[in-house]
């Protein structure tokens, strides 16, 4: 995969062969040559949609989604401040595109100072660290919103992959060999509307994976429509 991620905007066609988890579970989109079920693998990550018509679209409902948040968000920080002592907003260290660190907004939803001693964990379902008004935000995924500024930014975009926590060398070291290290990590992806708190690694990865071959407009649009269809129906914590 190393050698495939080297070879994007090459003017070349590459099939590789699935495993049969992958055909079993569809997580593969298969061409049949000779009876023989093979994966196309896109090349050319670089399109005019990703370059230019998606930071468009972006940035339009980014900006949007900004101004409708801001009186919103004033109330939140409200109830932050009146619920713990600390600031209203969390910066976190992610991994970016091509490996570059930024920091991730959200708000506060845990107590002040919570990974001092830990470092930057995932959060589990049962974290006692999570406060009261950071469980209702998590519940709704609310606390995530503020992601519109890395968005605005150029940071992150509305779908891709989750941007990985930058002390975590398997999920890096995966990606990298996967070529998913070329996209800009996403505020929702194919990964989270597909399991997200009860993957593993590797399956994260593999579905990660299945978007960077299948990316479109309409799996952009399909992913985003699944993503709010779990926000009214909220299950788990946000990472």
């Amino acid at each position: 995969m190393s050698s495939i991620a080297k070879a994007n905007g090459s003017p070349i066609s590459i099939k590789i062969l699935p495993d049969m988890y992958e055909v079993v579970t569809g997580l593969a989109r298969t061409n049949q040559l000779v009876g023989v079920p093979l994966i196309d693998i896109n090349l050319n990550l670089e399109t005019f949609y990703s370059q230019r018509l998606k930071r468009f679209i972006d940035l339009l409902i980014g900006v949007l989604g900004f101004l409708i948040c801001i009186p919103i968000w004033v109330f939140v920080a409200i109830l932050i401040k009146l619920d713990s002592r600390g600031p209203v907003f969390y910066n976190q260290e992610r991994m970016g595109k091509n490996g570059k660190i930024f920091y991730i907004f959200k708000f506060r939803s845990m107590i002040s100072d919570a990974e001092a001693t830990t470092g930057p964990v995932w959060a589990g379902t049962k974290d006692d660290r999570v406060t009261s008004v950071g469980r209702l935000l998590r519940r709704f995924h609310f606390d995530e919103t503020p992601q519109l500024i890395n968005i605005l930014k150029g940071e992150m975009i509305f779908v891709g992959p989750r941007p990985a926590l930058h002390n975590q060398g398997d999920l890096k070291t995966l990606r990298t060999e996967k070529g998913l290290h070329k996209l800009k990590p996403g505020v929702t992806g194919w990964a989270q509307v597909n399991g997200r708190d009860e993957l593993r690694i590797p399956e994260k990865v593999k579905l990660d994976e299945y978007y960077l071959q299948n990316k479109s407009f309409w799996l952009n649009i399909k992913i985003l429509f699944m993503t709010g269809v779990q926000l009214l129906f909220p299950k788990g914590v946000s990472h």
